[in-house]
């Protein structure tokens, strides 16, 4: 297991970072001196709770100083032979300032795994990733790799909905809610295909799940779990 850390997911292709989607991350040339001829696939991450900030970095075209406050935390060598941390020993050579190896951690039992989730979120961090240590690398959802979290639930107003994309062009594609606090946020997870054609009514309270709040007091991870009235 490792922290799931909440910065941006990115790819060192043996020349240059590009992101999930495959688009070229403008790092300074000195960020990646040093780095190995193979690919490399992991986080570019400052410290916990700073994603709006780490995003504003990596997204810039022209790269800024506040490069400096950020590492390249690696988990996976995609093309390396072997168990996980075989693949991950390969990286060990061309450590730097900038490229570090994400800690994992053989997980004893649930017990164990559980009481890391909670030191790891009392922290302020996402949660943790468990990993199949005899499993080769695969880039997709994979059930040799989970995230465990822990979320939490609440209430929100509906305001209005989004217009769906693709197989759902003729729904919504979210719900537009409202918190107590009068934050404004979309929820576009969790919704069956028949809520989609008949979602929630404006003005009716809905429960949703989340992770936590970013520093804006929007929802990290808004799930659409109920209509709240329905509730008894």
């Amino acid at each position: 297991m490792s922290e799931k850390l909440d910065g941006i997911r990115a790819y060192w292709d043996g020349k240059r970072l590009v992101s999930r989607e495959g688009k070229s991350i403008y790092a300074p040339a000195w960020f990646t001196k040093g780095y190995p001829a193979f690919a490399l696939d992991g986080e570019l991450w400052t410290k916990r709770g700073d994603f709006e900030n780490i995003s504003s970095i990596v997204r810039d075209k022209v790269p800024s100083k506040a490069w400096e406050t950020v590492k390249y935390y690696i988990f996976e060598v995609p093309h390396a032979e072997g168990r996980l941390q075989t693949r991950l020993e390969k990286v060990k050579p061309f450590l730097t300032n900038t490229l570090e190896l994400l800690k994992q951690i053989p997980v004893k039992n649930k017990r164990y795994l559980d009481e890391y989730l909670k030191e790891i979120e009392k922290k302020n961090g996402e949660g943790v990733v468990v990993r199949d240590p005899k499993a080769h690398y695969i880039n997709k959802r994979t059930s040799k790799a989970l995230k465990v979290k822990t979320f939490h639930d609440a209430e929100c107003k509906v305001l209005g909905y989004t217009k769906g994309k693709g197989k759902y062009k003729d729904a919504i594609g979210a719900i537009k809610c409202q918190l107590p606090s009068g934050i404004e946020f979309k929820i576009g997870t969790g919704l069956s295909h028949k809520e989609r054609h008949t979602p929630p009514n404006i003005g009716e309270t809905v429960t949703f799940s989340y992770h936590t709040f970013t520093k804006y007091g929007k929802p990290r991870f808004p799930v659409f779990l109920r209509v709240w009235s329905n509730i008894k």
